[in-house]
């Protein structure tokens, strides 16, 4: 049995996410990205960075969360927190793995 490429897998947890969300993906991109990890529109256009792809699976999960909220609460206030704690519980240990590997922003 092949293993799935990154980007395959990838694309897959964040249609999987989004789904779970409900949230309307019109646009998915892996790309490589100087200042952020992700970005999204209103109109349903997201971008990960590419290097994510080198990275353990529930980073993974943290951004494309924390990306996929944003169509909800477009700030990092404390509705926000209450909504990643919900998803995925302790993902401070993800924030702080992010912080460790550059200045690139999360979001």
């Amino acid at each position: 049995m092949t293993a799935l490429h990154p980007k395959i897998r990838f694309k897959q947890c964040v249609r999987e996410w989004a789904h779970k969300l409900d949230v309307r993906i019109v646009w998915l991109g892996v790309r490589p990205m100087k200042n952020k990890w992700a970005s999204c529109s209103t109109e349903g256009h997201l971008n990960f960075n590419a290097e994510l792809l080198d990275m353990d699976e529930r980073v993974w999960d943290y951004v494309i969360v924390h990306e996929l909220l944003h169509f909800f609460v477009p700030n990092h206030g404390k509705l926000w927190k209450s909504l990643m704690r919900a998803h995925l519980g302790e993902y401070e240990a993800c924030e702080e793995e992010l912080r460790k590997r550059g200045s690139v922003r999360h979001c």
